[in-house]
């Protein structure tokens, strides 16, 4: 027989490699104008941040930031920080509804000025803007015209009845902050009661009145009502202005 020749194996073929899988490319974005800004929602945001953290919180950064825009973008609406405050004013007043108000004039004024310290009372915040001086709420111009319309209609000159305006205010100004400081120190109570504590018997030769009174004196500050301060306030300004004139 013939011999048998052996089938050679057939060779290995080297495995392919694969190229690697090219990185896409991040999608480019799109550039162009940066969002529109909604007036209302400024408004809001930055009354939102004086009613919980004070007017000294407030920027036109924050405001941006809390939008998702540019402090240039808000200058688009308004001219700085002082409008803006306007803008958080603005329809504070309308929203109270004006009270029925008497013919006569000195009680007229009277109850203009009893309602103005009521509202402000129920927004505090207010108070903070008004701080800065001539910022003030257009809405809120009535009662200003009526507390100089009746002065004058009292007999009080126009001078007097803007000095008497600025009396009256004076009051419904410093009592609102007085209350409110109250409030705190009520809501955080102080370690250390200062006054009327401070005073003791070693000061009954200099100040004798307050050591005299110096226990009973917060149950009489409680005893207090604005409309009667008011009323006498009122009163002692149409007296002065008419025995003048």
């Amino acid at each position: 027989m013939a011999g048998t020749e052996k089938k050679q194996a057939p060779a290995k073929r080297a495995p392919i490699k694969k190229a690697p899988a090219k990185k896409q490319a991040p999608a480019k974005r799109s550039v162009g104008r940066p969002r529109r800004l909604d007036p209302d929602a400024m408004v809001a945001t930055a009354r939102r941040i004086v009613e919980e953290e004070g007017v000294d919180a407030l920027s036109m950064r924050r405001v941006a930031k809390e939008l998702g825009s540019t402090p240039m973008a808000l200058y688009h609406y308004v001219q700085d920080k002082d409008e803006l405050l306007m803008l958080t004013l603005s329809g504070t007043a309308a929203a109270f509804p004006r009270p029925h108000l008497p013919e006569d004039p000195r009680e007229r004024l009277l109850a203009v000025a009893v309602h103005m310290h009521d509202i402000l009372s129920r927004i505090p915040w207010v108070l903070d803007i008004l701080a800065l001086g001539e910022l003030t709420d257009r809405n809120a111009l009535w009662m200003v015209e009526e507390i100089i319309d009746s002065a004058i209609t009292c007999g009080l000159s126009p001078a007097q009845a803007v000095r008497a305006y600025r009396t009256i205010w004076s009051y419904v100004y410093g009592d609102l902050v007085f209350r409110r400081a109250a409030g705190r120190r009520a809501d955080n109570p102080p370690n250390r009661r200062w006054f009327p504590e401070m005073v003791t018997e070693e000061d009954a030769a200099t100040l004798p009145r307050l050591t005299a009174i110096k226990d009973d004196w917060r149950a009489y500050a409680a005893d207090y009502e604005v409309a009667d301060e008011l009323d006498a306030i009122v009163q002692g300004l149409i007296d002065r202005g008419t025995a003048a004139g």
